[in-house]
């Protein structure tokens, strides 16, 4: 038997309005002024109200940083970090999608002032303290709540990852009613998101286990099964929960065994045209499964009962596993290529280069990939 180590937050509370809670599981948390990190699209609608009203009821303090964009630079999160510190706030709290968590990840290891961003940026590279931090999704697809991973926009198209346990939230609210509102696009988008986190979890060639492998199998049936329910009848809870659960289980797999490709490729086309990250992965998503044939064949074969009823299919897993995917992203009304979103085809040599420098990623697919190998999967999705 070989040895494992697993991490993940140590409190998740799931269920429709849960997020009344908020405020007792702040104060148990020894938090007395929290700042709220969110976005302006969730601001502006008052989705945070109730979490607000909750707080203060049970007697915590609130501020709200609400500058969070897709993709955060770096000023975003030194500013948010910045009036956390005015506000002589001792909690964060992560409200949004995985850009607002991300960023309430790094402002509770900043606030404590022992370290600088640049310093954490890489794997295990965050010395700091970190305050009390609760994460609270409103998307089901990043899994951000449950991982230890935050992502910065570093410069005009590149991008640094911290890694770190030291992020790893204390507590997490998963509440269904928050994703109700999430319009049809960005449902599909984040839930294809969270099926890449699944796949490449369970197919990743470094800390691959049985617990994460029970996890991305889990996700990736909650998600294939009910990904078209929550597109197409957006109020069903049901679904919609199940997308949530989905989500952060995949979240849980991959922050174990961390993904690989996909999200290597996936990287230079949100740096460079600011595409959302779940719709980056859904673009690359098929054509990568075909690439890693030679060398996960085996794993997909086992995934498959999971996404389709393909018992008495002869062809190749990944084979089948991207036409599906392909299908389904048609179905669901998003884009296949990346001639859609007017991406020059002259500009795939500079994304392949770019994609190279993803080497914390590219070192846990299970087929070794060159410069040519992602020219050509680019070419492939163009």
């Amino acid at each position: 038997m070989t040895s494992v180590k697993f991490s993940t937050t140590s409190d998740i509370v799931f269920g429709a309005g849960s997020l009344g809670e908020i405020g007792a599981l702040a104060k148990h948390s020894g938090i007395r002024h929290a700042l709220l990190v969110t976005d302006g699209g969730i601001a502006a609608r008052q989705m945070h109200a109730p979490a607000i009203a909750s707080l203060e009821a049970a007697g915590v303090a609130v501020s709200v940083y609400a500058d969070v964009v897709a993709d955060p630079p770096t000023e975003i999160v030194l500013a948010a970090a910045a009036a956390a510190q005015r506000a002589g706030c001792d909690g964060v709290i992560g409200f949004g999608g995985g850009s607002s968590m991300d960023t309430a990840k790094l402002v509770a290891a900043l606030i404590c002032g022992e370290q600088s961003l640049e310093t954490m940026y890489g794997v295990d590279k965050v010395a700091s303290r970190r305050l009390p931090l609760i994460q609270v999704p409103t998307t089901a697809g990043t899994g951000s709540e449950v991982t230890m991973v935050a992502v910065v926009t570093t410069g005009a198209t590149t991008k640094m990852g911290v890694v770190s346990r030291t992020l790893l939230a204390d507590r997490v609210i998963l509440d269904p009613l928050l994703t109700l509102s999430m319009p049809a696009a960005v449902t599909a988008a984040t839930g294809i998101d969270a099926m890449v986190h699944a796949i490449e979890a369970y197919t990743s060639v470094r800390l691959k286990n049985p617990l994460s492998d029970m996890l991305a199998r889990e996700a990736l049936r909650l998600l294939a099964t009910n990904i078209e329910r929550a597109v197409f009848t957006p109020t069903d809870i049901e679904a919609r929960g199940a997308m949530l659960l989905g989500a952060m289980y995949a979240g849980q797999a991959f922050a174990n065994a961390p993904v690989a490709a996909v999200h290597a490729l996936a990287y230079p086309l949100g740096g460079h045209y600011h595409i959302a990250h779940g719709l980056s992965n859904s673009l690359v998503l098929p054509h990568v499964l075909r690439f890693n044939e030679p060398a996960a064949e085996s794993l997909y074969r086992e995934l498959l009962p999971l996404v389709l009823d393909a018992k008495a299919a002869r062809d190749p897993a990944s084979r089948l596993l991207a036409e599906h995917f392909l299908t389904l992203a048609r179905r669901l009304g998003i884009a296949t290529q990346l001639r859609e979103l007017n991406i020059p085809r002259a500009d795939l040599p500079r994304l392949a280069a770019e994609a190279m420098l993803q080497q914390r990623l590219l070192v846990n697919n299970p087929r070794a990939l060159s410069e040519t190998d992602a020219l050509a999967i680019y070419k492939q999705a163009f």
